[in-house]
Parts: structure tokens; sequence; C-alpha cells
């Protein structure tokens, strides 16, 4: 398993063990984690801080040119709102753990030139399918259902 994706495996985890979704995501610039996150709208009473937008932000201030070099992992396929962030940020290629569970306007993301890499991982399905079974209302909250 490529070790950055096991590293949002890891904050999607942290993320379930508080009490929240299990989503994670790191951003990766030069072959290192400069930015890691995972889905806090539970914990924090959010509105906006999904796993992508969590990690970003842990990231800080960085330079068009960083972001253009940067790859972001997420365990989850983007919704629309983490795939605008990438999308503003020029941020080139996006790795998703999965997207059988739930899957963002990725055929949007690809039209504007972001690459996308699906790696249908088990462990990442397993996490959402499980969560979703239990926490069907609170799943559909974070979806915007």
């Amino acid at each position: 398993m490529d070790e950055f994706m096991q590293a949002a495996i890891e904050e999607a985890k942290k993320g379930l063990a508080e009490g929240g979704i299990p989503i994670g995501s790191v951003l990766v610039i030069d072959g290192q984690i400069v930015g890691r996150g995972h889905n806090r709208r539970v914990q924090r009473g959010s509105a906006i801080l999904h796993a992508e937008m969590d990690a970003i932000e842990n990231a800080g201030r960085l330079k068009a040119r960083d972001y253009q070099r940067a790859v972001l992992y997420s365990t989850l396929s983007p919704c629309d709102m983490c795939s605008g962030t990438v999308l503003l940020y020029k941020i080139p290629k996006v790795v998703i753990g999965e997207n059988r569970t739930f899957r963002g306007p990725e055929d949007y993301v690809r039209s504007r030139g972001v690459e996308l890499v699906v790696l249908d991982d088990p462990e990442c399905i397993r996490l959402m399918e499980e969560f979703i079974a239990a926490n069907p209302e609170l799943w559909n909250e974070d979806i915007g259902e």
C-alpha cells in the first residue's frame, strides 16, 4: 500500500475514534506530507471541515507554485466543495482511496485537467460501508442530503 494513502487511512481512523466520520486526507509536496487531516465536522461543529479541507488548512499558507506540484490523497472521492478547492489551487493530482460509497464530481475535475487515480482500496471501502450502515443520518448530513 502507498505510504501516503496509508497515512490518509490513519487519519480516517482518528476521525472515527473521535466520534466523527472516517475520511482522511494528506497533502503531499515533493514526496513529503505537508498537511494531514480528517473529517472534523462533528467534532468541531463545522460546516466545512471535510478531510481534504482539514489537510489543506493544516498545511498552512502555501505559494501557488507549491500547490501546483502537490498531490492530494483522500480516502474517499472528494465532494463538490473539496474538488473546488483542488481546482482553485490548481492541485494537479488527487489519489482517491475509493469512490463506491460516494462519488464526487470526478468527471468534471478530470475535464479541468486534474489527474485522478482511484485505488478502490478495500480498507477505505470497509470503513465507509460500516460507518454509513451504522450512521445513515450523520452520513446524509455530511454529503448535504
